[in-house]
């Protein structure tokens, strides 16, 4: 029979933890899986380790609190240490349903290496507008990248196996959720979405989100970042055809004043001449640059 590792990254979630797991576990032995839960602490500063370790579970802390994505990559090693079959990947706020947890895992079954919970698809009780929109927006850019639909790039709600973890490793330090999926995608593994509940949270704020302005430029960048590293070729070369365009109408300029002040104006135009030769040499430096990232 294979084991099953439910995995919970966790930060500050000591008052939801419990219940969380302990809805875990009565799901998976009411389906009579072989598993473990364990739950990583992200250098929580609340009773998160104490909690989740009462409540049955292997505990992994980091000493220090290293973000989401180095948390991922611990729990997928800590899961691989244990032997685990399939990885069931879930949020500790309690907003996905552990009794949704045999939907991806029967798919995983059926033959796929990576099932994604998509609340786009599914239902959700409540979500933020700024962060309902960074999230349409991020499965749009893995849609686009991917040429393959994805309603919910940046789910919490994911299982894959153990096989795919293995070859499958995070390198990001910010957009692990995505490239996750991209990788996979590219990779030509077989990927599926299900719809999944998205509840509301019921204790305390969201510890991803610290305001929608923030949230929005944090979208904003890790959007470009998934471009720099997976469309480099559209990433570098819209920076160097903007580039090229405004070294173009920089000379435009110089040409305008040219034609009808004369020869003697372009004296006093060499900082904007100079201007205009270094936008030209850098957009099509940064233009070639994108052409060799995207031969690698």
């Amino acid at each position: 029979m294979d084991k099953i590792i439910v995995s919970i990254p966790a930060y500050n979630e000591g008052k939801t933890i419990a219940v969380v797991i302990k809805e875990i576990k009565q799901v998976m032995e009411k389906h009579n899986y072989n598993f473990q839960v364990l739950v990583v602490d992200d250098g929580s500063k609340d009773k998160t380790a104490e909690a989740a370790k009462s409540a049955g579970a292997v505990v992994f802390s980091h000493q220090t609190n290293m973000g989401l994505a180095e948390t991922f990559r611990t729990e997928t090693q800590k899961c691989l240490e244990l032997k685990a079959d399939i990885i069931v990947h879930i949020d500790a706020d309690g907003q996905y349903l552990p009794s949704e947890i045999p939907k991806l895992v029967s798919e995983l079954k059926n033959g796929y290496d990576l099932v994604l919970g998509s609340r786009f698809a599914g239902k959700i009780e409540s979500m933020p507008l700024v962060k309902r929109w960074g999230n349409r927006m991020f499965s749009r850019v893995i849609s686009n990248i991917t040429k393959t639909k994805i309603t919910d790039g940046q789910t919490g709600f994911r299982a894959f196996t153990a096989k795919f973890a293995r070859e499958v490793q995070i390198r990001s330090s910010h957009t692990y959720t995505q490239e996750q999926i991209i990788r996979a995608i590219k990779d030509k593994y077989r990927v599926k979405e299900v719809p999944v509940y998205f509840a509301k949270r019921k204790e305390g704020e969201s510890r991803l989100m610290k305001g929608p302005l923030r949230y929005a430029l944090r979208a904003w960048i890790n959007i470009l970042r998934v471009y720099r590293d997976y469309e480099p070729l559209k990433f570098f070369g819209s920076v160097g055809m903007s580039m090229i365009s405004l070294s173009i109408l920089v000379f435009l300029v110089i040409l305008y004043f040219f034609i009808t002040r004369g020869r003697s104006v372009l004296d006093n135009m060499i900082p904007t001449i100079i201007l205009g030769i270094f936008l030209f040499l850098s957009g099509l430096q940064i233009l070639l640059f994108g052409f060799l990232a995207d031969k690698e």
